[in-house]
């Protein structure tokens, strides 16, 4: 028998950090299989996929949480409340919603433990064992808080796991290592029995894809408390994931991989057309009433969170109906309406079966900053993926946006600096799974325009990436904003409110804090820009306006253009909600 390695055996923000870190890992591992089998609530292929998403989001936050608090480390709850934070806000689909829900409940349990100074303890068998005993009610109250989440309970799914994983725990010693043993084995021996509870799993003769992630989770806890990465989890009974039930069943798996929905199978008919997610900013009493309404409207709802925040998740029909429903509760906000009909990977609602399509041979994905540039990508023929201030998409969110793009070759284009490594560790996964990926390193939106305008898919890749790739680094690029603070720039010391000019990347104007006609000083700010990146010459202007500029601006700027820099020419758009004040670029 191996020696088993050293690990503390105490509930400290390492552990925490190191669990989160190692489900990334398992589900990242797990979630092709776990998309495989995903037939219930709805068939769409794309539970394991969601719950990385949620996942991703998590460690993201406890790696804040740790770097907010250097030099010190963050205490066992607070890294745990980051991880439970980061999962609500990211939370995707309705299993990494549950998700969301079950590390809240641990982190509550948490939570009250650090309000008992129990850091303060030494480490010895008392604190061990006081760590065992708080594991144990952690996983309780997750598996009861989820309950509480979900609309209406149904056995042999995620919660039924949950359950058996508490049930397990409270059997086992009082140290983390059998805590945590325990609560895997049961949570792997009631995923098994998962089809014998749930008609539509036996019928695909698989298991519950949610309960199947949780379960990857749980043995990520097993190895951070041990070192050790325990056996897998069995796919189904049929002992291969995602293996069909017999041909002509009501759950027959379709030639794409994807199946009916429990709805049709069970009630004839085909359950709602849309899946409507959001965060919301609401009071207790507003969210209450929300479910009530949500309820009447759809299936599938969860409604997680708390102190205000909270995510929603629901099946409906009435997409609009479910947001306005948000709208009167409170202030809904990071919308996602998917139509379950609209992907071409799944079946129509309904149980029509529509044919596979065929890949198409190259397409363009891009990251864009505004829902205005999102429409002027997408008329090109571009696949997006809209960042938001201060929400950088994940790896896992440009790897989802490759695959909707569905060729055999893409052109990624990630428009920010920032984004270089998560951009190239999203193509690296996409030619894993067969995709020709080639990563043009624009940083800004305005030289990806640049990278479109000579797309030519006709063209051999290589030749196309190589045309986009030499238009792109012939952009300069520029970006007005407002400075946030006083600080240190490569222009000087700006003050709070400032208007900034970035020449590629760097403070390079700084504009006058702008007194009642903010208009002008924009436009002077400008004018400056301009006038400094023409001035090594240059044939094409391209303004992108942010939703709060006046077209005004863009008039004058046309006009200054023409009047001082002749045969240059100017095209302006309209970025949209979220773009930057203004971006320029210089060809």
């Amino acid at each position: 028998m191996p020696k088993e390695r050293q690990v503390p055996q105490i509930l400290d923000a390492a552990l925490v950090r190191a669990w989160c870190a190692l489900s990334l890992d398992a589900l990242g591992r797990a979630r092709e299989e776990i998309d495989a089998i995903n037939v219930y609530p709805v068939a769409d292929g794309d539970t394991g996929t969601n719950l990385y998403l949620t996942l991703e989001s998590a460690a993201q936050a406890v790696e804040a949480a740790f770097a907010g608090h250097e030099p010190e480390l963050p205490s066992a709850a607070q890294a745990a409340r980051a991880m439970a934070h980061g999962a609500l806000i990211g939370a995707r689909g309705n299993s990494g919603t549950i998700l969301a829900q079950l590390l809240r409940g641990m982190a509550e349990v948490l939570a009250a433990e650090d309000a008992r100074d129990t850091a303060d303890e030494p480490v010895g068998p008392a604190r061990a064992a006081g760590d065992a005993r708080a594991l144990r009610r952690a996983l309780r109250r997750a598996a009861e808080s989820a309950y509480e989440a979900v609309a209406h309970p149904v056995e042999g799914t995620v919660l039924t796991v949950a359950t058996a994983a508490a049930d397990g725990a409270a059997g086992a010693a009082d140290d983390c290592r059998s805590v945590v043993r325990a609560a895997y084995r049961s949570a792997r021996t009631a995923l098994e029995a998962t089809p014998r509870q749930l008609a539509v799993l036996g019928r695909a003769g698989v298991v519950d894809a949610g309960g199947r992630g949780l379960v990857a989770v749980l043995g990520a806890l097993v190895e951070a408390c041990t070192g050790e990465r325990p056996a897998p989890a069995l796919p189904g009974p049929s002992g291969a994931a995602g293996s069909p039930g017999p041909a002509g069943s009501a759950e027959q798996v379709e030639p794409d991989g994807s199946v009916e929905s429990v709805e049709e199978c069970e009630d004839g008919v085909g359950g709602p057309a849309y899946e409507v997610i959001y965060l919301l900013e609401a009071t207790d009493p507003a969210v209450e009433r929300l479910r009530a309404r949500l309820d009447g409207l759809g299936d599938s709802l969860v409604v997680v969170g708390g102190d205000g925040l909270w995510n929603v998740h629901v099946h409906v029909d009435d997409a609009g109906a479910a947001v306005e429903a948000g709208v009167e509760a409170g202030r809904p906000y990071r919308i996602r309406i998917t139509h379950f009909g609209a992907g071409d990977a799944h079946t129509a609602r309904g149980g029509d079966a529509r044919p596979v399509r065929e890949p198409a041979q190259r397409a363009i994905v891009a990251v864009v900053p505004g829902e205005g540039l999102a429409g002027l990508y997408g008329e090109a023929g571009a696949t997006t993926v809209l960042a938001r201030p201060g929400e950088p998409p994940a790896s896992g969110e440009l790897v989802q946006a490759i695959r909707r793009a569905h060729a055999r070759e893409v052109v990624l284009l990630p428009n920010d600096a920032d984004l270089r490594h998560t951009a190239a560790a999203a193509a690296e996964q996409a030619r894993t799974e067969g995709v020709r990926v080639a990563l043009i390193p624009t940083r800004s939106a305005v030289q990806g325009i640049a990278a479109l305008a000579v797309h030519e898919p006709g063209r051999r890749f290589d030749e196309d990436v190589v045309s986009m790739t030499s238009a792109a680094g012939a952009t300069r690029y520029a970006e007005l904003a407002v400075a946030e603070r006083q600080s240190w720039t490569t222009a000087g010391i700006c003050q709070a409110g400032d208007v900034l000019g970035l020449i590629d990347g760097d403070v390079a104007v700084i504009g006058a804090t702008p007194g009642p006609d903010a208009t002008d000083t924009l436009v002077e700010t400008a004018v400056t820009v301009l006038d400094r990146m023409l001035a090594a010459g240059g044939e094409m202007v391209t303004l992108v306006l942010g939703d709060e500029v006046p077209d005004r601006v863009a008039d004058l700027l046309e006009r200054h253009v023409r009047d001082a820099h002749l045969a240059v020419d100017t095209v302006v758009y309209r970025g949209g909600r979220h773009a930057a004040l203004l971006l320029v670029g210089v060809e």
